[in-house]
Formats: structure tokens, C-alpha cells, sequence
């Protein structure tokens, strides 16, 4: 089975959406809103997608300033192409994008923390998240 990599591709937002409902990433994002669904994909400035042929079967989804930081906000590959190194490869390419002092930042999805520490990510404990909906400054 031969996966061609792509750098900046073009993704339409049903593709995307398809991917993530084929993995384990569609659980955790808001697919049924398809203006969100275009922002994520419009708004992002390095995406690396991997493809079957015509069919999109995994993507790394990330905002970056290519110098010092670089967040990985979506990791997916679709479940019938799992473990066969697409995610690797993923953060593999995207990483080669990146200036030589960027860190590659994410936030791992539950079934998947175990994973990046074998692959060299460190554990931060010191990530904070607040949702859209609460106030900064409330409790």
C-alpha cells in the first residue's frame, strides 16, 4: 500500500469531517458544525495530510509561528489505516517544517497519552485549558 504525503493540500471540510469520524478524533470535535468545521480547516497555516490514492486517511492539523512554537491541534488517522506509521510520519513531516527551535506542542486525546512518550514527547503537566463558554476570571 503505497501513502503520498502532502504539504498544505487542499482538504475540503467533508473529507476532514470524514476522517475524523473514521477515527478516534471525531468524538471530540464538533463535526456536526460545519462553520466550525471550515474555520478549523481555513484557519490552520501547516497542515501535512496523508492519502490513499484519492481518499484522505490521515491528517496533522497545526497552528505555528515556524520559529519557537507549533501546536498540533489535530492528529487523526482513519482506524482501518492505523498502526502502520501514518501518525508517525505525520508529526515526522511537520516537524521538518519547522524552524530548528520550534517545539512541537499537543494535547494527547485520552486512548492515545501513553503513546507519545514513546515516540519523544515529554510530559508537561502545566497546560491549562479554559472552554469558550467560561468567563476568565469566574469560577
Amino acid at each position: 500500500m503505497s501513502i503520498e504525503y502532502r504539504i498544505n493540500a487542499a482538504v475540503s471540510t467533508d473529507q476532514f469531517i470524514n476522517l475524523l469520524v473514521h477515527s478516534t478524533l471525531g468524538e471530540r470535535r464538533p463535526i456536526d458544525d460545519r462553520e466550525c468545521m471550515e474555520g478549523m480547516l481555513n484557519n490552520s497555516n501547516l497542515t501535512v495530510s496523508a492519502w490513499h490514492g484519492d481518499t484522505l486517511v490521515g491528517m496533522a492539523r497545526s497552528m505555528t509561528d515556524f520559529h519557537y512554537a507549533c501546536y498540533l491541534s489535530d492528529l487523526a488517522v482513519h482506524l482501518d489505516y492505523q498502526r502502520r506509521g501514518i501518525g508517525k510520519q505525520l508529526q515526522i513531516i511537520t516537524q521538518g517544517q519547522l524552524g530548528p527551535k520550534c517545539n512541537l506542542i499537543l494535547l494527547a486525546a485520552p486512548a492515545a497519552n501513553s503513546y507519545y512518550g514513546h515516540i519523544g514527547y515529554s510530559n508537561n503537566p502545566r497546560c491549562w485549558v479554559i472552554a469558550r463558554n467560561q468567563p476568565i476570571g469566574s469560577e
